[in-house]
């Protein structure tokens, strides 16, 4: 069957969805014929890419931007053909994952990319979470879930202007989150291959990171790769907000791991929980760049589970 591409109309400010008739045309140059749907809602690509891996295209593009792709790769491995091939034409606003691929994130990369037919297998992440309601939820993850500072961006980055641009626009909403954040005290329970570690850390944002940046680029966990089969799990805080302002520009080269009040712990799965039920629902999740629940979270490696032509 022909490949399908998904594409998020409202990624980049909008501006894929104006853009979709030139980056189909290029698309169709260097694919050959295709097939092409957009995306009306929040988890609508979830939906269509398990639809059509279950219809048997062997090859399904996300078009938009880390969210983007994490739905689709959400649709794929919860379908009942989870070795579909997922590609990537980086669109949004913050494109860490290609960084953390090391790949090209211009359209014209990332169909040369696709149509070299080259795959590779890569280590996914798997997240239980609580829900808004409640309930208990489940996604994979392909870059890095974090929590506080994290989850507060992503609200604060959905009312920023598209003008001021993606690296800018991450960087406002990070200052407005450093500010809003409380310190929470956190109990964390790691599995490690000889068994597993318990620590409390004190924490504005904790990150368990399968990839390295988030944020527009900031870089989080450098030494991260998406198929050494490791969780890393980084704490920050410092002793006051204004510390986190002024030394907020350290994550942009991960000179921020050199901090007192930073933390890094490596894992195969991780369970992270606050102590003080107040700040829970101040404290909420980011996962792939998107805002999604509350701790109580646990993560695990999930070993070569994404099939990507990338």
């Amino acid at each position: 069957m022909r490949p399908l591409l998904i594409v998020n109309p409202r990624a980049s400010g909008s501006r894929t969805g104006k853009a979709f008739a030139g980056l189909e045309a290029m698309a169709r140059r260097a694919l050959g014929p295709l097939d092409a749907c957009s995306t009306e809602r929040r988890d609508h690509a979830v939906e269509l890419a398990r639809a059509a891996a279950e219809e048997g295209r062997s090859l399904i593009v996300a078009v938009g931007g880390d969210g983007t792709l994490s739905e689709v790769v959400n649709g794929v491995l919860g379908s009942r053909r989870p070795e579909t091939a997922v590609g990537f034409i980086a669109q949004g606003t913050g494109g860490d994952f290609p960084r953390s691929l090391a790949i090209g994130s211009d359209p014209t990369s990332c169909l040369e990319a696709i149509a070299s037919g080259r795959e590779r297998r890569v280590y996914v992440g798997l997240l239980t979470y609580l829900e808004a309601d409640g309930g208990t939820g489940q996604r994979y993850f392909l870059n890095i879930v974090s929590a506080g500072m994290g989850g507060l961006v992503d609200r604060y980055i959905a009312a920023t202007p598209a003008w001021l641009g993606g690296r800018l626009g991450y960087y406002i909403a990070a200052l407005r989150a450093i500010w809003l954040c409380p310190e929470a005290q956190l109990r964390c329970r790691l599995t490690l291959d000889a068994g597993y570690e318990e620590h409390r850390l004190r924490a504005r944002v904790v990150a368990v990171c399968n990839g390295g940046s988030f944020g527009s680029g900031m870089l989080m966990a450098p030494m991260a790769q998406v198929d050494d089969g490791v969780l890393e799990l980084i704490s920050v805080t410092q002793p006051t907000r204004l510390h986190m302002l002024v030394r907020s520009r350290t994550i942009y080269d991960g000179s921020h791991l050199r901090l007192r009040g930073v933390e890094h712990l490596r894992c195969r799965r991780v369970e992270v929980d606050v102590e003080d039920e107040a700040v829970r629902p101040r404290y909420p999740l980011d996962v792939d760049g998107e805002a999604l629940g509350f701790l109580p979270m646990a993560a695990e490696v999930v070993p070569r589970a994404l099939v990507l032509r990338a």
